[in-house]
């Protein structure tokens, strides 16, 4: 248990399961490794010695990051709906698996053009009636 908590940071207690836990400590490595794929360059280091770029630089991750799991989200959210519509079955177990740390649809290196012009529409965040 010492080492669970040294890893997560969360005290070794009788009252928290040691399999919820390791579900902490995944999540949070599977954010690490989503956050580190986005970092352009270098592998994730950061060549600069001056604090204020780094700092510039690990927000700007961060923010990037953020971004990014909220599309998904918002991608995820409108596919579920759509199956609904369809009249498929989902239920909350499968969901509970989805993870919005996707990388495979983004171009990583490719040019983005910034329309302001284009206003996102509103996200309907109801989600289909699970049985």
């Amino acid at each position: 248990m010492l080492e669970c908590s040294i890893v997560t940071g969360i005290s070794a207690s009788p009252k928290l399961p040691k399999s919820q836990i390791q579900a902490s400590t995944n999540k949070a490595e599977a954010y690490n490794g989503f956050s580190k794929w986005l970092f352009f360059g270098g592998d994730g280091i950061i060549a600069e010695n001056d604090p204020e770029e780094q700092e510039k630089r690990i927000k700007y991750n961060g923010l990037l990051a953020g971004a990014l799991v909220m599309q998904n989200v918002v991608d995820m959210t409108n596919g579920l709906q759509a199956l609904a519509r369809e009249g498929y079955q989902v239920t909350r177990e499968q969901v509970a698996t989805f993870s919005p740390y996707l990388t495979r649809h983004v171009k990583r290196f490719g040019d983005y053009v910034i329309d302001l012009g284009n206003v996102p529409q509103p996200l309907d965040g109801r989600m289909p009636d699970f049985g």
